[in-house]
């Protein structure tokens, strides 16, 4: 747009003094906080710290990216109108998350409100389509990129479908693309990394948020008398795509106007990506017909997790973070925490992080002590026959040989390890151990504990295998 004429630009500069910026943004203030009222301008609005002047650009310092992205969505137009009105020339205001006490040294990258192209008694203009930069788009993940999903036999098929919607959106039979599955096994990754890969090509516009977003979105705008600008901003882009959608079970009214939202864009040949923590037909509290809709398209299942896979992403973070971890660990964590992948990584992150600050080693003492906290959530009775099966699968043999009369080396010594860790673990007698492993008498768990506790004193690497077993079982 036009920036104004020559004169105006020795007013815009009396403003670099800071005086004449300062007595604006006073007066934008309370021109906010009489629209929006006392309660909403304390909430969101007292944060935003006035930042320094760049030529014909104002920068507005917030010390969260959250509240950035919030402010920016709820009520950024209104700055720039505002903005505009003080200083008519005023191109671009800025805003930049800061760190608290540091508004000098602004966190890039910056989010930009462009400011409005006609004067302030002229209609208002309608919403420009969504870009890269639109406010109905939470900041992506860079992390969350296909090259860093581990695919394994649970995922894959969610994989392939999210890099078959990035590659061609709105293709037939994959409009809409419905993820579903437990929380942490991937499901917000996957839809990260294909907004991210479509924002690359630069000629598609994508909007992601999450249901609770979208309803809170809906709401403001209802409240500021401005549903169609809503809608219009939503209906405007190439690829919508809503996380977490079991969050509008029960909000009748949200439901509406997200099942009205779906069909005006998968009837204009626009791609939707959803996401929820259960299959469409599973997810009593919506409506039927949006049950139906979102059913019509391809509905890909993240399965639990399976050991190998939890290996492999544990291996993948922790070749990426340059710390040594050994594999004895990264089996301990794929044993224990079986069930959230966020979770799983987020304790391999504590190790590494105690790694680096104090310098030590990742061993499994350490493991257990700097993740004692998450373990003793797991914690649960051991039982003989959970110490016989994890033994068994530890060295590959069979259930039944636990209590089988064969004697070769291959099965007793598994055998020998499972009645020490029987008698380490558990209150039973040394006769009822017996019983559980074939109606052994108690002077042969008596040895077993005897002869294991012997190559552990001689044999390291055996010792390592017990205690990688105790620790699974015990914590």
């Amino acid at each position: 747009m036009t920036i104004g004429v020559d004169d105006d630009e020795s007013a815009f500069s009396g403003l670099h003094s800071g005086e004449g910026l300062e007595e604006s943004w006073l007066r934008i203030c309370a021109r906010l906080k009489d629209e929006v009222g006392e309660v909403e301008y304390r909430t969101w609005l007292t944060k935003i710290a006035l930042g320094p002047v760049d030529g014909d650009e104002i920068t507005l310092l917030l010390p969260t990216r959250f509240l950035r992205d919030w402010v920016r969505s709820q009520y950024g137009d209104r700055l720039s109108d505002l903005w505009h009105q003080e200083v008519p020339f005023l191109r671009r205001v800025e805003l930049q998350v800061t760190r608290a006490g540091d508004p000098a040294a602004p966190t890039p990258p910056a989010t930009h409100l462009s400011s409005p192209a006609q004067p302030e008694d002229s209609a208002p203009a309608r919403p420009a389509a969504p870009d890269n930069r639109s406010d109905l788009v939470t900041a992506l993940d860079s992390r969350f990129t296909f090259d860093t999903f581990v695919v394994g036999k649970p995922n894959e098929f969610a994989y392939a479908c999210a890099r078959r919607v990035a590659e061609k959106p709105s293709s037939a039979g994959f409009n809409p693309l419905f993820l579903y599955g437990g929380v942490g096994l991937g499901k917000t990754h996957l839809m990260h990394a294909i907004g991210t890969e479509l924002l690359k090509t630069g000629q598609v516009s994508v909007a992601y948020m999450s249901a609770e977003k979208f309803m809170y979105r809906f709401i403001a705008a209802i409240r500021s008398q401005s549903t169609i600008e809503f809608k219009e901003q939503l209906r405007s882009v190439d690829v919508l795509m809503i996380d977490d959608l079991q969050f509008l079970i029960g909000k009748d009214n949200t439901q509406e106007e997200f099942f009205h939202t779906f069909n005006a864009l998968v009837d204009a040949g626009r791609q939707i990506v959803v996401s929820a923590d259960k299959s469409p037909s599973d997810l009593s509290g919506l409506e039927d017909r949006l049950r139906t809709r979102l059913g019509c398209g391809m509905v890909a299942d993240i399965h639990a997790t399976t050991f190998e896979l939890r290996i492999s992403i544990l291996e993948s973070k922790a070749a990426s973070s340059g710390v040594v971890v050994p594999a004895k660990v990264l089996e301990f964590l794929a044993h224990k925490i079986t069930s959230n992948v966020r979770e799983l990584e987020g304790a391999l992150n504590r190790l590494i992080a105690h790694a680096n600050l104090f310098g030590r080693p990742v061993t499994l003492e350490a493991t257990q002590d700097v993740l004692h906290d998450l373990l003793k959530a797991h914690d649960r009775r051991v039982t003989i026959e959970e110490i016989q099966k994890k033994v068994a699968e530890h060295w590959n043999i069979r259930l039944t040989d636990m209590s089988s009369a064969r004697r070769a080396r291959n099965v007793a010594r598994p055998r020998q390890v499972a009645m020490y860790l029987a008698k380490q673990l558990t209150s039973r007698s040394l006769p009822e151990i017996g019983r559980k492993f074939g109606n052994r008498d108690h002077t042969t768990v008596m040895h077993a504990v005897s002869r294991v506790s012997e190559l552990m004193e001689r044999d390291a690497a055996f010792a390592e295998d017990v205690e990688l077993l105790r620790r699974m079982l015990e914590s």
